[in-house]
């Protein structure tokens, strides 16, 4: 199974810049160009969050004209830009999602089981999930221990090292290290949030950011740095998984580059 994950796409209303910089739009149309244009297509591709910029309505009706275009399934999830109730609403025709509460659900179609859990505060931009959104968890890993399950949640569960971007962590990520520790069925725990590939052994798995297909968070790690990003080439991540070798992940960049040459 080939897994594509997208994340922080920023969509704005048509014709509007994401920071009046990047044409957000633009350059989602280009991912899900990208992924139909691999040379192996995706089964399923996964959105980590920061669907839209602004958590509007109108947002969310130009990020689902582009998602339209996808040729294969596609999950979702909130992130901090996100407006939970909004997003319920643009993607009420997603029946996994729930219809009150925190946007946690499992979808166990695949070989590979995805459990997403809502790690957004509403009104603010910093992450977390609480005792109830734990149990569920908890529960739900338990149903089936067995099967090689991903989790999914916008903010990264450590720190990136970025003070700007630390800023805005997920708190008390101890308490989900638990519950997470505690399976070993754990391919990998997948994020989005920091507009960077970042990657950290984590609660006996491994837990990796995904690049944004917009903007780049400058890599600046001094304290005190001042935020800053970049208009740097944007990528997307492939999961491949089997059941012989487990999951591989890679960085797949998009955009036109001179080759490929054959070295061979």
């Amino acid at each position: 199974m080939l897994i594509a994950q997208i994340s922080d796409t920023h969509v704005r209303p048509r014709g509007q810049l994401y920071h009046g910089v990047a044409d957000s739009n633009r350059m989602l149309a280009q991912a899900i160009a990208h992924l139909h244009g691999l040379d192996r297509r995706p089964d399923l591709v996964l959105l980590t969050g920061d669907v839209v910029d602004k958590g509007h309505p109108d947002e969310y009706a130009m990020a689902r004209a582009l998602l339209a275009e996808l040729a294969m399934p596609c999950l979702v999830i909130p992130g901090n830009h996100d407006h939970r109730e909004a997003f319920r609403t643009a993607f009420a025709d997603h029946p996994w999602l729930p219809a009150s509460g925190p946007l946690h659900y499992c979808v166990d179609t695949h070989p590979v089981r995805i459990v997403a859990l809502d790690s957004t505060v509403p009104g603010a931009h910093h992450g977390a999930i609480d005792e109830a959104g734990l149990d569920w968890l908890r529960a739900t890993l338990a149903a089936d221990a067995a099967k090689p399950t991903i989790v999914l949640l916008h903010h990264p569960p450590f720190a990136s090292g970025i003070p700007y971007m630390d800023a805005y962590r997920l708190l008390a990520p101890e308490r989900l290290a638990q519950v997470i520790g505690g399976f070993r069925n754990i391919e990998a725990v997948l994020c989005g949030h920091v507009h960077r590939p970042m990657l950290r052994r984590w609660a006996g798995t491994v837990a990796c950011a995904c690049p944004s297909t917009t903007t780049e968070i400058a890599l600046r790690l001094a304290p005190g740095a001042r935020p800053a990003s970049f208009m740097a080439p944007p990528a997307c991540m492939l999961h491949l998984w089997d059941g012989v070798h487990g999951m591989v992940s890679h960085t797949s960049t998009i955009g036109s580059f001179e080759g490929p040459f054959d070295f061979a």
